[in-house]
Order: C-alpha cells, then structure tokens, then sequence
C-alpha cells in the first residue's frame, strides 16, 4: 500500500519531483478510490493520447491500449514504490501494452492526427509542403525500430528527459542516449534522401 510521502529520485532513493497530486491520487486508487481513480484518467486522458496517437499512427487503436493502461494502473496502483514519477510510471505502462499491440496488426498507416489541422494554417501550396513533409517524417518515424521511435516520441513529443526515458522504457540512460543517437541519425539519412529524390 502506497504512503503518503514525497516520491523517489529514480534508482538512488532521494525525493524526485513528481506531481505530489498525482501521488496522492494513486494513493488513494491503490485503497480502491474509485473517484480517484476517474480524476486520474481524466488527467491523463489527453496526454496518453497524444503519445499514443504518435506512437501508433493507428487512431482505431488509441482507446484500446489506453484503456488497458489505465485498468493496469487501477490493478497495480499498490506496487507503485514512489522510485519515479507517477507519470514515469503510467507512461510505461502505456508504452509496453502499445508494443504489444502494434505487435498484433499490420494494417496500413493512415494519416496523422494533426494532418487535417493544417489545411486551415495556411494556403494552397504550404499545405502541400506541410502536407508532403509531414508524411515524410511519419514514415521516417516508422522506419525507425520501436526502441528508437520510443525514444524519439518520448523526448520530442513528451518533454521528457533522458533519466525519465530510462525509467520508462526500462534500460540505463547510457542506452536512450545511444538510441536517439542512432534515431536521429537514421531520420537525418531519411529526410536527406527524400529531398534528393525530390529535387
């Protein structure tokens, strides 16, 4: 059962930063809140969401994996050891039933969540190039091995940091930093190729 105290730094048991609120809020599902429990997805409904959506470029998918996230955090709240951030903690989980899922489909990837959007930002002819390099960089992104897209989505999309990412993906940070490495690397060779074969 979770105590309320301050978190962990992750590996070294000092107090890490986490959302004190989040904490509370686990705390209180771990006991079986399930008022908690509803403000906590409500909270992290948008932002796993949008990591989702990234992550998969599959939207029929979204629900499913994060709604299996989240019936795991209500299941294991009570073995949450405050090492890491609740948000660490959550988002790994998405991140494991996401491979899982990906892991059973192999339909065709549609486009993505923010592609409808940009046809109101600019004219004719920027959409198209918004259009056109937005999909270069989804296939790009796609390219990638799921460790290295992880990475990427994680850093880029999420905001978060090398340490947090470890946590996450459950690897030292040595090894995110050799992953984005070679990510970015291989998106740099992508994008190259795909100007040369336009000019």
């Amino acid at each position: 059962m979770l105590r309320k105290r301050r978190g962990t730094k992750a590996g070294d048991g000092r107090p890490c930063s986490g959302d004190p609120d989040d904490a509370v809020l686990l705390a209180q599902v771990a006991a079986g809140d399930i008022p908690a429990f509803e403000a906590l997805y409500r909270s992290y409904y948008p932002r796993l969401a949008r990591y989702l959506e990234q992550m998969t470029r599959r939207p029929q998918l979204v629900d499913e994996i994060l709604n299996d996230t989240m019936l795991i955090v209500w299941r294991k709240a009570d073995t949450f050891n405050l090492r890491s951030k609740v948000s660490t903690w959550i988002i790994g989980i998405a991140l494991r039933r996401c491979r899982k899922a990906l892991a059973k489909v192999d339909d065709a990837i549609g486009p993505g969540p923010g592609d409808t959007a940009i046809a109101a930002e600019c004219g004719p002819e920027g959409q198209i190039e918004r259009l056109e390099l937005r999909k270069q960089l989804g296939r790009a992104l796609m390219s990638l091995s799921a460790e290295q897209r992880a990475v990427i989505e994680l850093s880029f999309y999420q905001g978060h940091t090398c340490r947090e990412i470890a946590a996450i993906v459950d690897c030292p940070v040595d090894t995110v930093k050799t992953r984005m490495f070679h990510a970015r690397r291989r998106l740099r060779a992508l994008l190259m190729d795909h100007r040369e074969e336009a000019a």
